[in-house]
């Protein structure tokens, strides 16, 4: 089997915040990472659902997630 073939076959389809987007990755916090969604205070849910911040290395990325991240702003 071609390599590019194999690439394709472990691409999985989530949305983030709306938008469709392809990834490699299998692990949640590590995607989200990539993503530049964990910097600060923030919260996230995947298929309406709060995950909490200590399950997010836990996490397994599946086609069709849809995950919500929303970052807290401060001020005074």
């Amino acid at each position: 089997m071609p390599t590019e073939q194999l690439k394709t076959e472990q691409l999985k389809t989530v949305q983030l915040n709306g938008e469709t987007l392809q990834t490699s990755h299998d692990n949640l916090l590590l995607f989200l990472d990539d993503m530049g969604q964990t910097n600060g205070r923030f919260a996230v849910e995947i298929n309406g659902e709060l995950i909490p911040k200590s399950q997010l290395n836990l996490t397994s990325l599946h086609d069709n997630m849809v995950i919500e991240v929303v970052q807290a702003v401060g001020g005074g």
